[in-house]
């Protein structure tokens, strides 16, 4: 069976529920057209990733649905218990007369013990906890709705074991599209998803509900796959698809060639979000880096980063100048939403520089909704809903929906943060980060992305290359900081550091001949 290696590929291909019935389809004609084949694939990949990730285990519970998803269930007990272990099945008498034929036919090759959750509801509970792996075999693809009460059951039941859980191509209650769980949901430790990655597994609960992921493709020769494959609905990018994210700098380059990034913001109390934006702009390449904010703050922030150059703005007509010298802007750390702020966001949305708009820039512009071609924004599901005049929940219910719909009204690059960071622009495939950790959810890590995504565009990067490639960075900068010090206490200045070593080693990886930069010096003032 197709088992990947532990190492995460650079680019995951993601698809809907609707594409992948269509893989699977394709797929059962090119061997055959028994369904049941790719069944016992199925059954056979689960067992190889359950023994490489718990080899010491010699019990499993297995709960099955009554769908094909249940069928891979009853034919991986099958299996496990030939293969010598202890396996026992839990299912409901009401799914018994449920299901394809494919299903029933595992059911019927099962000749094992069964345990029926109606029967003796806490003692079969009480049998999960005496298992070394529970596999989630209850639904796949194709849930709609909250479980009904009894799967809702079984599922809280699995959740309660605190044992080791295996799910089966989804963990159950989870929407394979949208990543939501409107109901109980399984949460496991390993999820071994089928045919192809599903979009729900990456983002929004389904990060947090799938554990550790492995994809299964259940090819057993290249003469299976499709000629004509299905486009992807989205490529998930790991840490290593920073790997020559940006071209090596030339021996000759010069502090102009890396760009010049505006920061404007930092409202009466609200100078640290400009600081942490500029901060950002700088550890992550670019050229120059000037700042107009309150002139109350200028004398502190120069102080507490000399290589920022720092105006203090009272009024838009003042900012002429430095439009003049910048190459990109970033708006809205620590703007506000007051007549200053107000002022300046009118006059950089009546400017044609490369602009990320981040925070109260963003409820300015929710305020008064406009088209913002060759800009990048960058809204959480809060910002998000105003944007779209919806509610965070609408947000979260489908964040793919959201993002297309971001990009459908402002016509620009848009990254939708949260688990598993959506980016999206006009004509392009959406881009997940399949990055970042929960430690990343504190004050200022937003003000951070904002500095590194217009640092990048400030060093060549088209919109919405910088905005995916900036998303990643800084996601990948989070896990290297919280595998220091832990995720609980992180703070967006940690995550400076890793965000320069990952820079540069991206850039190592574009030189010719891995030339190695500390040896190379090179370069001008």
């Amino acid at each position: 069976m197709n088992i990947p290696e532990s190492r995460p590929p650079r680019v995951t291909e993601l698809f809907t529920e609707a594409a992948v019935r269509e893989i699977d389809a394709r797929l059962i004609a090119a061997v055959g057209g028994d369904p049941y084949v790719l069944m016992q694939r199925a059954a056979w990949a689960a067992l190889d990733a359950l023994r490489q990730r718990w080899p010491r285990a010699r019990t499993l519970a297995l709960v099955c649905g009554p769908g094909n998803n249940g069928g891979d269930g009853w034919v991986l007990a099958r299996l496990a218990e030939d293969a010598g272990f202890d396996a026992w099945v839990v299912s409901l008498r009401a799914d018994e007369s449920r299901g394809s034929v494919e299903a029933q036919r595992a059911r019927r090759d099962w000749h094992g013990r069964s345990l029926v959750w109606e029967d003796d509801p806490d003692g079969t509970a009480e049998s999960l906890a005496l298992a070394d792996v529970v596999v989630d075999a209850v639904f796949g693809i194709g849930l709609r709705r909250a479980p009904e009460p009894l799967h809702a059951a079984l599922i809280e039941a699995i959740n309660r074991c605190e044992r080791p859980v295996l799910a089966l191509d989804l963990p159950s209650g989870l929407m394979g599209d949208s990543g939501t769980a409107p109901g109980a949901a399984v949460r496991a430790d390993l999820t071994v998803s089928f045919v192809a990655a599903k979009c729900g597994l990456y983002t929004g609960q389904g990060r947090a509900l799938s554990g550790r992921r492995v994809l299964s493709n259940l090819l057993e020769s290249a003469a299976e796959a499709a000629a004509d494959p299905l486009p992807p609905a989205a490529f998930a990018l790991s840490v290593s698809a920073l790997e020559q994210a940006l071209p090596a700098r030339d021996l000759n380059a010069h502090k102009g060639d890396s760009g010049h990034v505006l920061v404007l913001g930092g409202d009466s109390g609200m100078a640290g979000a400009a600081l942490l934006c500029v901060r950002a702009a700088l550890r992550s390449g670019a050229g120059l880096v000037s700042l107009g904010t309150r002139a109350e703050h200028a004398a502190a922030l120069v102080a507490a980063q000399p290589e920022c150059m720092v105006r203090g703005l009272e009024a838009a007509d003042e900012l002429d100048a430095m439009l003049a010298r910048a190459s990109v802007i970033a708006l809205g750390p620590g703007l506000g939403r007051g007549e200053w702020a107000q002022s300046l966001f009118a006059r950089v949305l009546a400017d044609s520089r490369p602009r990320v708009l981040d925070a109260d820039a963003l409820n300015l512009l929710a305020d008064a909704p406009r088209t913002l071609s060759g800009a990048v924004l960058t809204p959480h599901p809060g910002e998000a809903a105003r944007l779209l005049g919806v509610s965070t929940a609408e947000i979260q219910a489908d964040r793919f929906a959201a993002l297309a719909q971001l990009v459908q009204r402002y016509t620009c690059a848009v990254v939708l943060k949260g688990a598993g960071s959506l980016i999206g622009a006009p004509g392009e495939t959406p881009r997940l980060i399949d990055a970042g950790n929960p430690g990343m959810a504190v004050g200022g890590m937003g003000d951070l992305l904002t500095g590194v995504i217009a640092a990048l565009l400030a060093q060549g990067l088209p919109p919405f290359e910088a905005a995916y490639t900036g998303a990643l960075l800084h996601a990948a900068a989070g896990d290297l900081a919280a595998g220091e010090g832990g995720e609980r206490g992180l703070l967006p200045s940690d995550l400076l550091s890793p965000m320069r070593q990952l820079l540069n080693d991206a850039g190592a990886a574009a030189l010719p001949g891995n030339r190695s930069p500390a040896r190379d010096r090179g370069g001008r003032a």
